[in-house]
Formats: C-alpha cells, sequence, structure tokens
C-alpha cells in the first residue's frame, strides 16, 4: 500500500514502529498519507502573502478609489491617515501597514506565536481587542469582558514576577477601555 507520497524517513518511521508491534504497519501507512493530504490541502487553501497589487488593491477597494494617486488626494483617506508617520508608497511594507490598519490580518500573520502574541493576534501589530480577549462582540456581556480582561491581566500583569510584561499589560488595558467605552 505504500505510495511515493510517503518519504524515505516517515517509511523508516513506519518500519521501526511496526517492528516494535506498536502499530499495524498498513495503519501507519494510511495514517502518514491521510496526514500530508490534509496539510497539502490546508497549504493550497491559504495563500501565504499577499504581493504588493494584493494590498494595493485591497486598500484602494476600502476607500473606494482606483489607484495610488486618487488614495493620496482621498479625503477620507488623509483623515485616517492623519496623525501616521509619512507614508512612502513605494514600499511593501507601507502598503502592509496600511492593509492592517484598515483591512484586517495579513494571511500569513495568522494565528502567531511568540511574544506579544495573545489568541493568535500580535498586540503590537494589530488593534483586535474581541479576538485578542477571545469574545465575539455580537454576544460578550459586560461581565464576561471584564472576566475576559481580569485573566488576561493576571498574567501580564507587571507586578506578575514570572510572566509579567507592562508593554503587553499596557497593550491589553487599551483594547479592554475601547471595549467597554463601546459597551
Amino acid at each position: 500500500m505504500a505510495t511515493a507520497t510517503l518519504t524515505p524517513e516517515v517509511k523508516q518511521e513506519i518500519n521501526r514502529l511496526s517492528q516494535e508491534k506498536l502499530i499495524d504497519h498498513e495503519v501507519l501507512e494510511e495514517f502518514a498519507e491521510f496526514v500530508i493530504k490534509i496539510n497539502h490541502k490546508s497549504a493550497s487553501k491559504v495563500k501565504n502573502k499577499l504581493n504588493i497589487s494584493d494590498l494595493k488593491e485591497a486598500v484602494y477597494q476600502r476607500f473606494k478609489v482606483k489607484n495610488t494617486k486618487e488614495l493620496k488626494q482621498s479625503n477620507h483617506f488623509q483623515m485616517a491617515t492623519d496623525g501616521m508617520e509619512k507614508l512612502d508608497f513605494r514600499l511593501k511594507v507601507t502598503w502592509e501597514k496600511l492593509y492592517r490598519k484598515f483591512i484586517g490580518i495579513l494571511p500569513n500573520e495568522m494565528n502567531q506565536e511568540g511574544y506579544g502574541c495573545i489568541n493568535g493576534i500580535n498586540v503590537f501589530q494589530y488593534f483586535k481587542p474581541w479576538q485578542v480577549f477571545n469574545l465575539d462582540p455580537k454576544t460578550a456581556t459586560k461581565n464576561e469582558i471584564k472576566k475576559a480582561y481580569y485573566q488576561l491581566s493576571k498574567v501580564y500583569h507587571p507586578d506578575n514576577q514570572k510572566t509579567g510584561n507592562r508593554e503587553i499589560f499596557e497593550q491589553i488595558e487599551l483594547m479592554y477601555k475601547s471595549i467597554i467605552a463601546g459597551v
């Protein structure tokens, strides 16, 4: 039943496990092929990175313009970016910054892990309080919001010797205040 989709390393591990009589050889091969198919389908569905033209098009649609010249002249865009540092529209990082601010999370930045990431969101890149607090904005009650905030603040409060972090705590606090102000 072995197929060409299994690497030599996987085949070797299957042989080792089946020799130790832990699991049937055929079952292991079927499982390995299943995992490879699932991973391949997932990888082909998710477009990891947007190219600069995709980023531009999304921003253009958001501000209902056709090109960069119209975008720069748009009063709506000027008001929305007032206070931001000078934008260099030749750079992809500028378009990524605009996408993050006005559209949403970049596909390759979903389910982030590491410093500053809570529930898959980097709190320094994105202001997504509902996702960070893992709440539904349509159904969350004030008590649920407070509970989520207190759980996160316990972890990141600067007085917590093990996991405290002032920068992350300040971001959580800012997100909490923005949610509560709108409730």
